[in-house]
């Protein structure tokens, strides 16, 4: 009798994806979803500032459905798909360097306090994880100080005014100046957030910095 009430309540309770809706893999997203997603090339995608700027997938679709769950809608158990599919690329590229302070892109506090989280520095601790150890992730670098209006709405000159001189370093950032710098982000669309990171670091006298985001809009590929 125990044993069916067991298997009961493994069927009622059994985790289905968040993308298909199945569940037979009691998992928020399942091999076969997992499977689906297409990769871009292995290669520079642009630049931001002199710094590369890689990009894993196109903001379409089940990743588009999985940066929105993370980001908007609490799914906070997705980060570590969208980290995973980070990382799957990134191993794939040809860098030189294999150890980075990761830089999640900061949220102004007004807006993390109403998200209670910033969706991006889930992510980046899930990606640490991912590295063994050779990439570790410092919040405390970089923070955004000006209270800036959502992104999508803005024209390409909008988001330019929007962001300019929205970010400044930290007190004691002095001791990463010789590592290497990986800002991680979710989706690359026009590059106006990485350029003024990375011109924020680079006015301190950083020199080794790279970019690479979950995604790129389609309309920048």
């Amino acid at each position: 009798m125990i044993k069916i009430l067991l298997k009961i309540l493994n069927l009622l309770y059994k985790k289905r994806c968040y993308f298909c809706g199945k569940s037979g893999d009691d998992s928020v997203m399942c091999s076969s979803c997992y499977n689906k997603v297409k990769y871009l090339p292995c290669k520079k995608f642009s630049t931001a500032n002199a710094a590369d700027v890689y990009c894993a997938t196109v903001y379409r679709d089940l990743i588009k459905k999985l940066i929105r769950g993370v980001k908007y809608h609490n799914r906070r158990e997705l980060a570590y798909f969208q980290a995973k599919i980070m990382y799957e690329y990134w191993k794939n590229l040809r860098i030189s360097a294999e150890e980075f302070v990761i830089v999640p892109v900061p949220l102004f506090p007004k807006r993390e306090k109403h998200r209670k989280y910033n969706h991006m520095l889930l992510v980046s601790k899930e990606f640490e994880k991912l590295t063994n150890g050779k990439c570790k992730t410092e919040e405390h670098i970089i923070k955004r100080i000006k209270n800036t209006k959502p992104q999508y709405k803005l024209t390409k000159k909008e988001r330019e005014e929007n962001l300019k001189d929205a970010f400044e370093l930290v007190a004691g950032f002095e001791m990463f100046k010789d590592k290497n710098i990986l800002i991680l982000d979710d989706i690359f669309t026009t590059g106006v957030t990485l350029r003024e990171m990375v011109k924020t670091f680079q006015s301190h006298g950083f020199e080794n910095i790279v970019c690479f985001t979950t995604s790129c809009s389609e309309h920048a590929i």
